[in-house]
């Protein structure tokens, strides 16, 4: 057997053990109430009965055996996983990304983050994954609001069960208003990390049963292309070296970037639960870690040692943390892992000369006429409806292809939402549709991920200018991370 399918073998046994134990207790408790039927009649009886299983009592006249036997041989009802059986673990499937969101103040990076996530992958990649988005609100009209937005940028992945959308009922959390304060901290941060501790607990537990191993991520991060191979080599290398490991650990910062096998989550979960008041999840992690491995009697330097063989610490870091803006309101986050490498923030091209001018003021130095040249994005202050971005060409051309892509990695919201991509001819051609009065002609938009690509109908002949303009105010600034207007000089 290989070392794959030995550990979807574990994972199928955890699975089929947990079942087992459901499948007992109801036995037990059903024996329990068939032993004495004159009580089942009793209003008592009814009354501190489910309603559902008062309904499977009131149906099973007849089945209990003549002789005294053992009911639960009885059992054999059906449960949720006949009905949408694409919960149950899915033998395609090895590893479970888990991304947790909340909602945060002044920037969502979520749909960054799922986009990259999906972009870092290959074909082969993509169909061994599940994401699972878990939206760690209660509120049921931010819930939909995200759910939504989710489902307009990825409907196909929705579809075919590559990603996922859980959030929790309100009766999940305890009373956050009644924790205790520990360590110091003030109310609001022991409320912010005990239900931290809550929500990756929910989120581990649901994806347990889906996949062989589980990652842990956040909504505001970036990773490496190919990240989910390199992850998987270096478990299998790992079990098939027999080297005992709890943790894969491919990020420096947090709990992003920690890879467990799914069989050995309830054991964190439980850990979790027991601790959720008292310390952040990465400590409690670590705490976890010591009491398993160790010695009370021997020094510091031993026991680290040994958390070090089950913690394992990969270089380099396939992902980094890219949001300034904390989950924790008020909280700025500047920590970057240095392993990762230099975040891209603009993708610089050749284009052709055109003297640039913008009605949109520019961020200090980051300005329009520097990002078409390459140097660096454009980053414009508060979008007005009839604002412009202008490139008149020095000499007319044809154009074979344009491209504008709005925002970039640590500022994904800062996109143009509702612009236009307009040309205008050196001859006019009053007669063309989309038109304006102005005679510039409309040949492309902003999608919904902030992005503009098409090309420009020969037919409308050499272009003098092109420009973007803005048609309804924004709450947020704008950014130009790429700039690439590609001249078509065939004749």
């Amino acid at each position: 057997m290989t070392r794959e399918g030995r550990l979807k073998l574990q994972q199928l046994d955890a699975t089929y053990k947990a079942r087992e134990e459901d499948v007992y207790l109801l036995g037990q408790q059903l024996g329990q109430l068939l032993a004495d039927p004159p009580a089942m009649t009793s209003a008592a009886a009814n009354a501190s009965a489910a309603a559902e299983l008062r309904t499977l009592l009131r149906n099973m006249t007849g089945l209990r055996p003549a002789a005294a036997g053992d009911s639960t041989q009885l059992l054999r009802l059906p449960s949720t996983y006949h009905f949408v059986p694409h919960l149950l673990l899915n033998p395609s499937i090895s590893v479970a990304l888990g991304v947790p969101t909340v909602n945060r103040e002044d920037q969502s990076y979520l749909i960054a983050t799922l986009q990259n996530l999906l972009e870092a992958m290959s074909q082969e990649e993509e169909e061994l994954r599940i994401h699972e988005v878990f939206i760690a609100e209660t509120d049921e009209e931010y819930i939909l609001q995200v759910a939504n937005d989710i489902k307009q940028h990825f409907e196909q992945e929705i579809e075919c069960g590559l990603i996922e959308v859980i959030a929790p009922s309100p009766a999940y959390y305890p009373d956050l208003s009644q924790l205790r304060v520990t360590l110091g901290d003030s109310a609001e941060r022991v409320r912010w990390r005990s239900k931290q501790n809550l929500d990756f607990a929910y989120l581990m537990m649901y994806s347990q049963p889906k996949a062989v191993f589980y990652v842990q991520l956040e909504d505001d991060i970036l990773a490496k292309p190919h990240f989910l191979t390199t992850m998987k080599v270096t478990a299998y290398e790992k079990i098939a070296n027999k080297q005992p490991w709890f943790v894969l650990d491919f990020c420096q910062l947090g709990f992003i970037g920690k890879m467990f096998r799914c069989v050995e989550l309830p054991w964190l979960v439980q850990f979790f639960f027991m601790f959720y008041n008292d310390k952040p999840v990465d400590w409690l992690l670590d705490h976890m870690i010591y009491s398993k491995v160790c010695n009370l009697e021997k020094d510091n330097a031993a026991c680290r040692k040994a958390k070090d063989e089950l913690w394992v610490h990969c270089k380099p870091s396939l992902f980094q943390h890219i949001g300034t803006q904390s989950s924790l309101k008020g909280k700025v986050q500047k920590l970057k892992d240095k392993q990762f490498g230099k975040v891209k923030l603009f993708f610089p091209h050749v284009n052709p000369e055109a003297t640039v001018v913008s009605e949109m003021n520019a961020y200090k130095l980051y300005t329009l006429k520097r990002a078409y040249a390459g140097e660096t994005f454009f980053w414009g202050l508060l979008p007005q409806a009839g604002d412009h971005l202008n490139f008149k060409f020095k000499k007319p051309l044809f154009i074979k292809k344009y491209l504008f892509r709005s925002g970039n990695a640590e500022h994904p919201s800062d996109r143009f939402y509702n612009a236009t991509v307009e040309v205008l001819p050196v001859v006019p051609i009053p007669e063309a549709d989309n038109i304006t009065t102005d005679g510039f002609i409309v040949v492309g938009k902003f999608d919904i991920k902030g992005k503009a690509e098409g090309a420009v109908n020969r037919k409308l002949g050499a272009i003098q200018e092109l420009r973007l303009t803005i048609h309804s105010d924004s709450d947020n600034w704008a950014i130009l991370s790429e700039i690439h207007i590609q001249p078509d000089d065939v004749r």
